[in-house]
């Protein structure tokens, strides 16, 4: 089967919308209505059906669409298996939350190549939406993220956490911090409910950001008080930008591998899980 009609049959099941979908993947209309009629036929089944309220799909369709998503990520995976074939014998495409790249990328890699010195690696740090997306779509094979949508074809395990802790370029007292100086951090939705029951009077400030090494631009150049990642607060604490407040409630913030359901128990991915566990122990630790 050619994978231009599941990525097409894909897509318009997302848009409803044959027009939408043609935009989308730079195809004219009249390429996604053959695309679909070829699908059809090899079906006998309509998939689609067109009315004014516009493109709803059939039970023959709905019946489809975990079968075709999982035909998609076997040709991307195939896809790259094969053209990225060289010396090495497997590949790997990682994503990882990018506050967790900011202090443990590095560390990361180096323990994964002890372990799997034949794998090919490709590492991007993007934020957990969009890593979820890319691992529903087989676009990654493995990722270290804060917040799980847990899709049905997707499989996550919490395997650790990191801590924030508070600073502030001008006071140690928590009852000091002032809202108008303050810079919330928006590091992710469970992140979010922790600061609110911790300190809801500092919860609708002015200024928001939700990347680690956003917020210590921002505090280095405006000031304030903030959360950032403990290596973080260190680090700006022993350059005298900011002082810890010792007062201030620690917020955890849980961190998930995801996987495909299919791979989840795969050596190569429960090593690379693995190395990831034991760097945020590590980092857990007093």
């Amino acid at each position: 089967m050619q994978a231009d009609l599941i990525e097409t049959f894909l897509d318009l099941m997302e848009t409803r919308s044959f027009n939408r979908t043609a935009e989308r993947l730079n195809i004219t209309q009249s390429t996604v209505s053959h695309r679909v009629k070829a699908l059809e036929a090899q079906f006998n089944r309509k998939l689609f059906t067109r009315n004014k309220g516009g493109t709803v799909p059939t039970a023959a369709g709905l019946r489809f669409l975990d079968y075709a998503k999982a035909m998609q990520n076997q040709w991307h995976e195939a896809t790259r298996a094969v053209t990225s074939a060289g010396a090495l014998e497997r590949s790997m495409r990682l994503g990882i939350q990018h506050d967790l790249a900011e202090t443990l990328a590095g560390r990361w890699v180096a323990a994964i190549r002890r372990e799997l010195p034949t794998t090919e690696i490709y590492l991007e740090a993007d934020y957990s939406n969009q890593m979820n997306r890319d691992l529903a779509a087989g676009e990654l094979d493995l990722a270290i993220l804060y917040t799980p949508h847990f899709l049905p074809d997707l499989h996550y395990e919490r395997i650790g956490e990191l801590h924030y802790v508070l600073v502030s370029t001008d006071t140690r007292a928590i009852a000091d911090v002032k809202p108008e100086t303050y810079i919330r951090s928006s590091y992710s939705p469970a992140f979010d409910r922790a600061h609110r029951l911790a300190l809801p009077h500092l919860s609708a400030a002015s200024l928001a950001a939700g990347q680690n090494m956003a917020i210590s631009g921002l505090l280095r150049t405006l000031g304030g008080a903030a959360y950032v990642t403990r290596a973080t607060a260190e680090h700006l604490s022993g350059s005298g930008v900011a002082a810890m407040i010792a007062d201030a409630p620690v917020i955890p913030q849980a961190v998930y591998a995801a996987t495909s359901l299919r791979t989840r128990h795969a050596h190569q991915h429960r090593k690379i899980i693995g190395a990831m566990e034991g760097l945020l122990a590590d980092v857990a630790a007093p």
